[in-house]
């Protein structure tokens, strides 16, 4: 049996009809990942596909292939609007949850429009885009779509002028305020909502203190960049994804109209890239336990939840383990070349390639099931790669049995938005004498998931 995480899981939630759909069980099907310019993708380029409906370059958000990355003059008639924004414009709430910062690729393909994934804020680009009119994508995520209702994940040195402390590490310069502009785009947002029951937060604390039913629009940047892992989170100061979706729903579900809701377990791929398959797993199970909590706090009968990864990761389980074997430990055999030992978890490439007097590291002589291990790699690189193979869909809830067979990436909003009838296509939601039929629809929540854990 050979394991494989999927990278990311996002949830999309998004309400409106209760469609002539039988909700049925769970469905599972496949999807490709590629991007236009790669067989093997990046975050960006996926993101853009199933969040906006159409194929794109790598390293590039919310715009088409059009665009060339980190060149500015590509990005002005090219950019491509996203399932939130067409939730949003047709009255819905709308809600980002991440484990990464809400401005990395992933969230970013909601509402941005950036030819490099890489421009989290002003301080980050180059002077010629900043003289040709682009924008960076933390500045994008307040000014595009001004009224996403929930925010939540890391990223606040992005959001604050440079070199201003943080609230929560005042004394380490490397988490001060970025922006060459000047600008604090918390406190604009904060002025904006004062009026209108937002709230801004960077606490697990001050989140879980909150009244769902006061509150219309929440931000929430809990680090400075990137959420720290599940296994190593401050409980007391730090919510988990679970904790988060949690408040997100609850916020977002008081709309009649409905919601929708992307949720990232971004952190899953970072475990991977670094090598630490027990960061990157714990980061699942987390994973799964914010599915879980959406899936009571909804119903199938109205809730079109899609469960998914953008692309794969080199990462495999196998070594003919015996069951009850710890997944993290050694496989019962040993290598016919060295006759050393190997663990059932390895990558393809990536940092755990190591030469202990030019020849393999015998892993029995340390802890390979601590939490910072670095799993064995067959080919060194600092960071190991994402996978090209096509990534499991689970989907279940109106109209879910439009996800089957083997599907492209950017087929999937174009589904959700059917569902909810939002969007272009809205012919099926009318009535024979052509009337409008929405006001006759249920809610229906779109629900996405960002990192999938397959079984092949």
């Amino acid at each position: 049996m050979n394991v494989r995480i999927r990278h990311r899981t996002e949830i999309k939630q998004d309400r409106s009809a209760r469609v002539r759909t039988p909700h049925s069980a769970l469905k599972i099907t496949h999807k490709n990942t590629y991007n236009t310019n790669a067989q093997v993708p990046d975050s960006a380029g996926t993101a853009t596909a199933y969040l906006c409906g159409v194929k794109a370059n790598e390293g590039t958000v919310g715009v088409s292939a059009a665009s060339v990355r980190s060149q500015c003059n590509t990005t002005q008639g090219n950019e491509v609007t996203s399932i939130l924004k067409w939730a949003k414009d047709s009255g819905k709430s709308v809600g980002i949850v991440t484990t990464t910062r809400v401005n990395h690729a992933t969230p970013s393909a909601a509402y941005a429009h950036c030819v490099d994934r890489d421009w989290y804020s002003d301080g980050d680009m180059p002077a010629e885009a900043l003289q040709n009119g682009c924008k960076d994508i933390a500045r994008q995520l307040f000014e595009n779509i001004p009224d996403i209702n929930v925010i939540m994940g890391g990223g606040r040195k992005y959001m604050y002028p440079k070199n201003t402390p943080d609230v929560e590490y005042p004394g380490d310069k490397k988490h001060n305020g970025t922006r060459k502009d000047g600008r604090n785009l918390v406190g604009e947002w904060t002025d904006r909502v004062k009026d209108k029951r937002g709230y801004y937060v960077w606490n697990k604390k001050d989140l879980l203190s909150l009244n769902p039913n006061n509150v219309d629009y929440l931000l929430g940047l809990f680090e400075p960049a990137d959420l720290s892992y599940e296994l190593e989170r401050n409980i007391e100061t730090d919510p988990s994804l679970t904790e988060m979706v949690d408040v997100a729903i609850k916020i977002l579900k008081k709309n009649e109209r409905g919601f929708y809701l992307l949720v990232e377990g971004g952190r899953i791929d970072h475990g991977h890239h670094e090598g630490k398959a027990k960061q990157a797993l714990h980061e699942a199970v987390e994973m799964d336990r914010a599915i879980t909590r959406a899936d009571l706090l909804t119903s199938v009968y109205d809730t079109l939840t899609v469960v998914t990864a953008d692309h794969s990761h080199v990462f495999s389980f196998g070594g003919y383990t015996p069951r009850g074997n710890s997944i993290f430990g050694l496989a019962p055999i040993l290598s016919d070349i060295d006759q050393k030992p190997f663990t059932s978890i390895l990558y393809g490439n990536g940092p755990g390639f190591k030469l202990v007097n030019g020849s393999r590291e015998n892993v029995s002589t340390v802890d390979y099931e601590q939490n910072n291990y670095l799993a064995q790699s067959a080919v060194p690189l600092r960071s190991e790669t994402h996978g090209g193979e096509d990534v499991a869909i689970f989907s279940k809830g109106p109209m879910a049995h439009l996800l089957h067979g083997v599907q492209e990436q950017h087929y999937i909003p174009h589904v959700m938005a059917y569902a909810a009838c939002i969007g272009q296509n809205k012919d099926h939601c009318r009535t024979k004498s052509g009337s409008s039929s929405l006001s006759h629809i249920s809610p229906v929540l779109a629900v996405l998931l960002s990192v999938t854990w397959l079984l092949c």
